[in-house]
């Protein structure tokens, strides 16, 4: 539930996003709704920077830089190509990360059903998607790939969302390389509302409830669980963004749903297991 939360508030963010994007750019709209991102996280939560370890650097610097790098190439893909062909492009990443953490043939099952739902999505065939917004979503899935990995090793060493203090300003960091110069001319105060309420969609309340999730399940459930996100941006696409998916992406939305539903099965972490010690935070109260 904590993931499929994350999810709907993921591509929800995503595709109110699309009109902010058309304004700044997807670099400047990244770097605006990660900067607003990470001021809401070290108002709620004090950066465990005594805490850290030099094992530590490295995983929290990584997990903040691929946050920033997916999250601003995400955004360039849905400028070029539609939502939910994006979103399948991507799940490429932790389709990736549960086909390689698999101990067994059979395990391989599901993944494998999702790949066909993710072509049926993509449709490369037609001949239609643009290159360049497909390049843009192959990088967000080697982001996601990444982040998957990082989260649960981060989350594994911090309570509650303590980590997301230190990771999103990095990610905020990341995007301001390429997202100053984009915004700069193009920023108006009337914009920062709407870069708070999206920042609050993403990365806010999805990175929280993920980094809980990834405590209590498997890279590999997690990661084919994921497999839902093309069928949540083929839908909101449809609804916000009047993005009609073709009969032949439908069958891929199915497959894709099946290959997420069955990899639930054994995904649950042990409660103890790389739980970190002390005194649970509101986040974790609250889940």
């Amino acid at each position: 539930m904590l993931a499929v939360a994350g999810m709907l508030s993921v591509q929800l963010g995503s595709a109110l996003s699309v009109g902010l994007v058309a304004e700044l750019g997807p670099a400047g709209t990244g770097w605006l709704r990660l900067s607003a991102g990470a001021i809401v996280f070290l108002l709620l939560a004090r950066p465990p920077l005594r805490s850290l370890t030099r094992r530590d650097v490295g995983a929290v610097i990584g997990l903040g830089v691929a946050t920033g790098g997916m999250t601003i190439c995400f955004l360039a893909a849905i400028e070029r190509i539609p939502l939910g062909t994006a979103v399948a492009i991507e799940f490429l990443g932790p389709l990736t990360v549960a086909a390689v953490r698999s101990h067994s043939a059979r395990a391989l099952t599901w993944p494998g059903l999702a790949l066909v739902g993710v072509v049926l999505l993509t449709q490369p065939w037609s001949g239609r998607i643009d290159p360049v917004g497909v390049g843009f979503a192959g990088l967000a899935a080697t982001g996601w790939a990444s982040y998957i990995l990082l989260t649960q090793r981060v989350g594994d060493r911090f309570t509650g969302i303590q980590a997301l203090s230190l990771t999103i300003p990095i990610a905020a960091l990341t995007a301001a390389v390429v997202g100053v110069p984009q915004a700069v001319g193009h920023l108006e105060w009337a914009m920062l509302p709407a870069a708070l309420g999206l920042a609050l969609l993403l990365p806010v309340l999805p990175f929280a409830l993920e980094m809980l999730a990834l405590r209590r399940m498997t890279p590999t459930a997690f990661g084919t669980l994921m497999a839902l996100e093309p069928a949540i941006g083929v839908c909101l696409g449809l609804l916000l963004l009047q993005q009609t998916p073709a009969p032949v992406q439908v069958v891929g939305i199915l497959l894709v749903v099946v290959a997420g539903a069955a990899a639930q099965y054994g995904g649950r972490r042990a409660l103890d297991e790389g739980a970190p010690t002390g005194p649970p935070s509101e986040v974790d109260l609250v889940a």
